[in-house]
């Protein structure tokens, strides 16, 4: 069973109700907590190998590919981004931030037996050196599914943050 929508579905056409929705959603939720608990070898995993993580500064971009992004990552960008995060020394690392996130207002876009996309709202927390820092966003997900959740994949992941244009602070950690 197919079901697409080009821009917001019309109210009750897609459900966050659809199996294969709750599949995407608890991924999206999974990748939320592997971040805040800084597992970003789990965190990797969840991708897909032509999988992408973008924090475009244009709000509105659909392209990437030919525009200055705050993060643009593939594949290899994203192992490398890991190991900055995870290895000898580097300041995101050892001066990363507490984090704590919510992901929410889940709205599907599209729905197929191979593919789900979503809309969400993202607001995350970040505590470094006395202070508390919001970060809030609107998040465009991909998700592969496979034969059973636990092969469920990220492909896409767009972070529209809701101040992309204006100076963005040095995070120490990933969105």
């Amino acid at each position: 069973m197919t079901e697409a929508a080009t821009t917001l579905p019309a109210a009750g056409t897609l459900s966050i109700t659809d199996p294969r929705v709750i599949r995407a959603i608890e991924l999206v939720w999974r990748e939320a907590t592997l971040l805040d608990a800084k597992d970003y070898h789990a965190w990797e995993a969840l991708y897909a190998d032509d999988g992408i993580y973008v924090v475009p500064i244009d709000r509105d971009a659909d392209s990437f590919d030919d525009r200055l992004n705050m993060v643009y990552d593939d594949a290899r960008m994203r192992s490398m981004r890991v190991v900055r995060m995870t290895e000898g020394f580097a300041i995101a690392a050892v001066d990363a931030a507490t984090t704590v996130r919510t992901v929410s207002r889940f709205v599907p876009t599209t729905v197929t037996d191979d593919e789900v996309s979503l809309k969400a709202a993202q607001i995350l927390v970040a505590f470094k050196r006395g202070r508390h820092d919001f970060w809030a966003g609107d998040v465009d997900y991909v998700v592969r599914l496979g034969a059973d959740a636990g092969a469920d994949r990220l492909v896409r992941k767009v972070v529209r943050l809701i101040d992309a244009e204006g100076a963005v602070p040095a995070a120490g950690f990933l969105l």
